[in-house]
């Protein structure tokens, strides 16, 4: 008995030490837990303050001043942090006018005025709000700029694999909100006609962006059917509601209307290619193409205008009629972001026809000549004066006049708007492409004289060349567009005097023709 009572007492000694240890080892656990947790809390309130770079993207309650807690989650004691944006990438292709292509990765919520400007940062160019994406299908011979709020992931996904993004200049994209009267002739405005052409530039506007009114679009335009090879000149009607075609010479009445396409799922494209490929009856073609279609060319409405007028005309009202007031909300954006930006800058002097004037330096102090004729004395003088500096200054001086080893022969290669040996169809083409706004330009060599320039410039949607000839003076070469009346020693020199004088032009240069590699 006394065995049996030792061997009890010492397993229950042995059980208490037992559970003694457990107690001692949770014990020692949660002081272990605890010790990390005020380690944590020190280390993460030991933290500096770090200044918010951004502090207008704060809520109203939020500090301009990024808290540790306000960081993002992950391993604080290795630094790592997680990335909370889980949207997945698109890969898009973008292709210059050369033919180069840049792969970009963007998200899906990127918009195409977003893309535009990616891509002006990326490739240095200047923001001047006038670059465009655009859509563009070779094998159809269609293409459109895409506006500003479409997304270009999802247009993407709509397109085929032969089709391509381009990135180029667009000055007409926006033109019609700045001379509309230009886009819309009274004779293709409906309710102009019905008001003997009363209505103001402004309230022309107001009606087409105005969903309560009811403005139309009419005229002639010739349509080719599937299948066929002959065009036919049908009377049309561009509504809110669609594009119709009379079945009775220029009748509107409802039964002599026929449904040619629906606006709202359909996009216009500009037909590149129309009597080459098409058969078109003249080179202004238009295409009404359904945003989700395969592509094929039944799925297509091909129309035609007699000029670029008339072609302008429909496919500006098309998208006004599609898109309403977000384009109107589109043209603004920029406006909107230049203010805001000038409050955070010293505003930039531009040079523009506006902010230019002459100035008489001579005496003592300056004074602003108000005399046209005087004004242009004293350029002509300035003129003379810098081209002495630079005679002096020209470091590759040539015993023959004509010798192209000279600076002024060779200085305007590296200007945007200076195109080479193009041949006066591929002028034409590229201002096409650019938008036929006024004063639109760019300078080629001639093809019929080696030895000269031609200026082509686009004027109330025309396309006018100037040739610029070479003419030598005391042994100096100048440049001249008007048989020497006006004299330049340099390409450079030439386009900035026509940029702030029309002299013999029907306009100014405004916009140069530009063609960026990316």
């Amino acid at each position: 008995q006394m065995r049996r009572h030792q061997k009890a007492c010492s397993l229950l000694n042995s059980l208490c030490s037992t559970e003694r240890q457990g107690s001692i080892e949770n014990d020692r656990q949660r002081l272990r837990e605890r010790l990390q947790e005020e380690e944590q809390q020190l280390r993460t309130s030991s933290l500096p303050a770090i200044p918010n770079p951004f502090p207008e993207l704060c809520s109203p309650a939020s500090s301009p001043v990024l808290s540790p807690g306000s960081l993002p989650p992950g391993e604080a004691s290795t630094g790592k942090y997680v990335s909370q944006n889980t949207t997945k990438d698109t890969i898009v292709k973008i292709f210059s006018e050369d033919g180069i292509g840049k792969v970009v990765e963007i998200p899906a919520d990127m918009t195409a005025r977003d893309l535009c400007q990616l891509l002006v940062y990326k490739s240095h160019c200047v923001d001047d709000n006038s670059w465009a994406l655009v859509e563009h299908h070779p094998l159809l011979g269609l293409e459109r700029c895409l506006e500003d709020h479409e997304l270009v992931v999802q247009v993407q996904a709509s397109m085929t694999s032969d089709s391509r993004f381009l990135f180029r200049k667009n000055y007409a994209k926006y033109e019609f909100f700045r001379s509309p009267l230009t886009f819309f002739p009274e004779h293709m405005v409906a309710w102009c006609q019905e008001t003997n052409h009363t209505i103001p530039p402004s309230q022309l506007l107001k009606n087409f962006l105005a969903t309560s009114s009811c403005p139309e679009i009419q005229g002639y335009l010739y349509v080719k059917d599937f299948g066929r090879k002959s065009w036919k000149k049908v009377y049309m009607f561009l509504r809110r509601s669609g594009i119709y075609c009379s079945t009775k010479g220029t009748s509107k009445e409802p039964r002599h209307l026929q449904l040619l396409a629906d606006l709202e799922d359909s996009n216009i494209f500009t037909v590149i290619t129309g009597k080459k490929q098409h058969g078109a009856p003249t080179d202004y073609g238009f295409c009404i193409k359904p945003s989700k279609g395969r592509g094929e060319l039944k799925e297509l409405r091909m129309l035609c205008a007699e000029d670029e007028q008339g072609r302008t005309c429909w496919m500006t009202a098309f998208r006004l009629f599609k898109y309403g007031i977000v384009l109107y909300q589109n043209y603004k954006i920029p406006q909107q972001r230049k203010t805001l930006l000038s409050h955070f800058s010293a505003p930039v002097r531009s040079v523009s026809e506006n902010s230019l004037v002459a100035m008489d330096f001579s005496g003592r102090i300056g004074r602003v000549i108000d005399n046209p004729v005087e004004a242009q004395s004293a350029a002509m003088e300035e003129g003379h004066a810098w081209r002495k500096r630079s005679h002096r200054m020209n470091i590759l001086g040539s015993h023959s006049p004509l010798h192209h080893s000279s600076l002024s022969s060779v200085i305007h290669i590296a200007q945007l708007w200076f195109h080479g040996r193009i041949t006066r169809e591929e002028s034409h083409r590229i201002i096409h492409q650019q938008g036929q706004v006024d004063g639109l330009f760019l300078l080629r060599v001639s093809q019929s004289n080696p030895k000269a320039f031609v200026l082509t410039l686009c004027h109330h949607q025309k396309i006018k060349h100037f040739q610029i000839l070479p003419c030598e003076e005391d042994g100096q070469v100048f440049f001249s567009l008007d048989d020497g009346a006006t004299k330049f020693t340099d390409l450079i020199q030439l386009v900035e005097f026509y940029q702030l004088n029309r002299g013999v032009l029907p306009c100014k240069l405004k916009h140069p023709c530009t063609v960026v590699a990316l």
